[in-house]
């Protein structure tokens, strides 16, 4: 992958500059005078030819050549950042826990270490954290189109700008002194033309600083995501038994008939399978875990409806549904999240002497939606009683349905006309949608200019907020009978239980009880279908709950600081340098939400309210003085070392140190070093969440792993059974911070004037690392987590998921840069690489426990380790004519294996990889300056239309994943790119 003006700044010393634009960078523009200026990660001003930190920069041109559209994307290109569930793509599926309210939220996720620990800056100072998550920064919230460059130090700066900076940081920095117009426009349209991306933007400014004493500048942008849905690419493709790949659910477009037993409201002497044998023909098992008529002898097929195939029995231990049907969930998941986003920003600027003041003001209006499967009707005999019954307008399909299952059932025939019980996919319901509102806001001011001789300061203050707002899209009815006695006792219903009616639902047309379950039992819809009729569509419109506010969130970040640099004295090797300054923000969080409430009206079936974690603003403040301290030993040696006292309400003070170094024993080469610590306390949703109660999962694939240590679930074997605990999840004011270590080592030549090249190592230690255990973890680990499981009668029934913290991580790597040019052809190629070795990466939960080595090993939750990962390229520029190939390169990693086969045994299966095939993609742009005022870039991202590797990512536990890994993979494919500027 190519990034033309990607550099280390440590290594500027080693290179001529390599920014290819018309102008160059403010940073440039002042360092072509005097060389020294503020760089990211330091206090200080010095000349970044000489800095000691590792630093790329990244300008609008490298983000036009290679048809970057919003900062999502320019995250996702940096070999340095982790690959975590932090993109539209990977957080849109049906998510648990911390991912749940990330709906519309794209990170940072600098060297793996978690967006909570990546400090995402605006010209040097916070932003606020997403609404709803309250603790990750939204990086498509930041004004693109007033970006000048965007500066990634990849080296913890928690001496400098706070404890949380442990990963890294990305500081955003506008255009300060623009003047004329400028429109921008911008397409990427995929080949097979859907899911496209557009982007509008202009940029404004009058005057000039040095004459006019003055400056004044304003930017707007305008950008779309189209959607883009699983159905839409073969990858998507869930129905790979032979690979060890098929989906466990039984909830299909076609209902599968269950042997539910009575209820007094709608099946008081039972249902149709009920109170019969069920042997499958030839054996001694029973059909008891479903019959979908399509599968019997005889019939269609499950393959005969979309996304249809049978259930995988065998795979999923499970042999009492040999006659089941399954659904491909991954076909109805979002792989592109629609995106409507505004932004705008504007700027004044004001010379005062030698002395300039600004202030400035930016915002964004997101509206996304989060699409995921459709809703799954389970029926059961109390809380979810489900029956279709025998009548003048289902006598058709009920006779169909039983005359199949009579065949190879004949003792089925004395329950003719009793309703059938089951379970159903409702997609005519449509998929389930959560349609998400973010607005936020910053306002900064800020005067900075000599004290005296050799002396400067800079003060400033900024507010900041985000506010997110979820309402129900499509896809949720009222449930209309009560799923637990605490919602039927706060109905104010004389007389209601738990499965009784809920007469607050609203009563479909045609119905005669209220909600689905009304409707469902009235056979109006009908679940053996896959179409229905208008009146159908239009009683599920009658009981609809889109439109209801799912929950919302608001962040706010308050800050003033102040510093002070200048010149101390005297060594040989140049000018002792000190910064010191003083640093208090404010940060406050809210979640609205009212268990109350939610009792208070008809239940929705299925919707995480989240009303448990409602949060009434909880604020905290965090005082901070600093001081960092450059020293010129001699002419090679320069250190650098910085100190930073913070104290955070309801932690009390840490103080977190770096020092830094370089050594330049000749001109062709510098070695670099750094060490320092830091301090991460937990976020609000960690400590304040309500702790929720999450009913049993449909699924049969967990067991006991202290009594089953191969972890297959067996009919036959007790020690084995099926276990299905409920879990419970949310926040524990016990939560204390968590601490890291680290330093590196880097080597940078320069062996030619238009070549260079470095390697850093980097190392990371963290300990009492926040967090919350998913399921299969804590059951990986449950000899160290006897109290977090609940057994009764023997058997485990309740499982803690709730946040603590959880052991330690070790994280190492190299980044690699390189770079070099060369005059040929009457122009000059340019060729470079940026990659990064993950070295280790290893996790323990508790002290006691050893750590486990996830370098290049599959996970469901957190980040994917990837051994390598590098982007490279080559240019040639001639005149106003530029072209550009570059390749980007993810490795393969070790597979899933489906939880039901134990040690990976889905090798069983012929076709199963063992290793996910490397992910590599080509891209290329041309670019032609059209006159003096016109630029065009035209390009192709992915050249050879790569599909992502197989990968298992299903997850039965929550029934999200698919056959591919959005954590790594882009699923658009080949698409087409323009961007055109006009300047006035």
């Amino acid at each position: 992958m190519k990034f033309k003006t990607a550099l280390f700044v440590t290594a500027c010393s080693l290179a001529t500059p390599v920014l290819a634009q018309e102008a160059p960078t403010t940073a440039q523009a002042e360092a072509s005078e005097d060389r020294e200026v503020l760089v990211t990660g330091s206090r200080i001003k010095q000349d970044p030819a000489k800095s000691a930190l590792p630093l790329e920069i990244f300008t609008n041109e490298d983000f036009a050549r290679e048809g970057i559209n919003s900062p999502e994307q320019l995250v996702s290109l940096l070999s340095t950042n982790g690959n975590g569930a932090d993109n539209l793509a990977s957080n849109t599926d049906v998510v648990s826990g911390a991912q749940r309210g990330t709906n519309g939220l794209s990170a940072a996720n600098l060297r793996g270490q978690g967006s909570a620990a990546t400090l995402v800056l605006l010209n040097g100072r916070r932003v606020a954290a997403h609404g709803l998550q309250g603790s990750a920064v939204d990086v498509n919230q930041i004004p693109f189109a007033a970006i000048e460059r965007v500066e990634v130090l990849k080296d913890g700066a928690s001496a400098i700008y706070g404890t949380d900076a442990i990963g890294g940081v990305m500081n955003f920095i506008t255009k300060t002194d623009f003047e004329g117009l400028a429109l921008n426009g911008f397409t990427d349209i995929t080949e097979r033309g859907d899911s496209p991306i557009y982007r509008l933007s202009a940029t404004a400014g009058y005057g000039d600083l040095k004459s006019d004493g003055f400056n004044v500048m304003a930017a707007v942008s305008k950008s779309w995501n189209g959607i883009l849905r699983g159905e839409k690419r073969d990858f998507v493709n869930g129905n790979q038994p032979n690979r060890g790949l098929s989906i466990d659910t039984r909830g299909t477009p076609i209902a599968t008939a269950f042997a539910n037993g009575a209820n007094a409201l709608f099946a008081p002497s039972g249902s149709l399978l009920s109170g019969v044998p069920l042997l499958i023909p030839g054996t001694t098992i029973t059909a008891n875990g479903g019959i979908n008529y399509l599968d019997l002898p005889g019939q269609a097929g499950c393959e005969s409806f979309d996304g249809g195939m049978a259930y995988d029995d065998a795979l999923w231990a499970n042999a009492s549904a040999r006659y089941a049907c399954a659904w491909d969930t991954g076909r109805a998941a979002i792989l592109q999240q629609p995106l409507e986003t505004l932004t705008y920003y504007a700027r004044g600027t004001v010379a005062l002497g030698n002395h300039r003041a600004f202030a400035e003001i930016t915002g964004s209006d997101a509206d996304s939606s989060k699409q995921f499967s459709s809703n799954q009707y389970a029926g059961n005999t109390s809380t979810l009683p489900l029956y279709y019954p025998l009548n003048a307008l289902t006598a058709p399909t009920y006779n169909q349905v039983y005359n199949a299952m009579v065949a190879v059932f004949p003792s089925i025939a004395a329950n003719y006309g009793r309703p059938i019980a089951y379970r159903w996919r409702c997609t005519s319901c449509g998929p389930r949608e959560y349609e998400t509102n973010t607005k936020t806001l910053r306002g900064a001011i800020g005067l900075e200019g000599p004290l005296f001789d050799g002396w400067d300061y800079r003060a400033g203050a900024s507010y900041a907020r985000s506010e997110s707002t979820s309402v129900l899209g499509t896809g949720y009815h009222y449930r209309g009978v009560f799923s637990s006695s605490a919602r039927a006792n706060a109905s104010g219903i004389p007389g209601a239980v738990s499965g009784g009616l809920d007469t607050r639902a609203p009563i479909a047309p045609g119905a005669t009880a209220p909600g689905i379950v009304g409707l469902l039992n009235s056979g109006i819809l009908n679940p053996f279908a896959v179409t229905q009729t208008p009146e159908a569509l239009a009683a599920l419109d009658a009981i609809s709950a889109e439109g209801v506010t799912l929950y919302g969130g608001r962040y706010e970040v308050k800050q003033f600081d102040a510093s002070i640099s200048g010149s101390l004295f005297e060594l040989p090797g140049g000018t002792v340098q000190i910064a010191a300054g003083i640093d208090y923000r404010r940060e406050s969080y809210s979640f609205n939400g009212s268990a109350e409430a939610e009792l208070a009206r008809p239940e929705i079936f299925n919707v995480a309210f989240d009303n448990a974690n409602a949060l009434t603003p909880k604020h905290r403040d965090v005082k901070a003085a600093y001081a960092e301290l450059l020293i010129p030993v001699f002419e090679p040696l320069e250190i650098s070392v910085a100190g930073r006292v913070d104290d955070y309400s309801g932690f009390g003070s840490t103080f977190n140190p770096k020092v830094s170094a370089r050594f330049t024993p000749v001109d062709w080469l510098m070695v670099r070093a750094s060490y320092n610590t830091g301090f991460r306390v937990p976020t609000f949703n960690q400590i304040f969440n309500g702790q929720t109660l999450s009913p049993n999962p449909t699924t049969n694939t967990l067991v006991d792993p202290s009594t089953c240590p191969s972890g297959v679930v067996s009919t036959t074997n007790p020690a084995c059974a099926a276990i299905n605990p409920d879990t419970l999840s949310g926040g524990n004011p016990n939560v204390g911070p968590e601490t890291s270590e680290q330093y590196s080592v880097g080597i940078v030549f320069r062996p030619a004037p238009r070549f260079s090249a470095s390697v850093d190592f980097w190392s990371i230690a963290v300990d009492d690392t926040i967090g919350a255990l998913t399921l299969r973890q804590l059951f990986d680990n449950y000899q160290f987590f006897g109290d977090r499981i609940t057994r009764t009668g023997g058997v485990i029934t309740l499982v803690d998921l709730t946040a603590d913290n959880i052991g330690s991580r070790r994280t190492k790597g190299l980044e690699f840069a390189l770079r070099g040019s060369v005059d040929a052809l009457g122009g000059m190629f340019d060729l470079g690489m940026n990659g990064t070795w993950l070295i280790e990466k290893k996790e323990r939960f508790l002290p006691t426990a050893p750590y486990s080595d996830i370098v290049g090993v599959f996970s469901y939750a957190g980040d994917l380790g990837l051994e390598w990962k590098h982007n490279a390229w080559v240019s040639f520029s001639k005149d106003d004519f530029a072209v550009t190939f570059s390749q980007i390169f993810r490795s393969g990693y070790d597979n899933n294996g489906l939880p039901s086969l134990a040690n990976n045994q889905s090798a069983t299966r012929p076709d199963y990889n063992e290793r996910v095939d490397s992910y590599i993609t080509y891209n290329l742009s041309v670019t032609q300056q059209i006159a003096q005022r016109f630029k065009l870039t035209a390009g192709i991202k992915n050249i050879f239309d790569t599909d992502p590797p197989f990968a298992i990512t299903y997850d039965s536990n929550s029934g999200a994943g698919s056959s591919w890994e959005p954590r790594v993979a882009d699923p658009r494919g080949r698409s087409f790119t323009i961007a055109a500027e006009v300047k006035f």
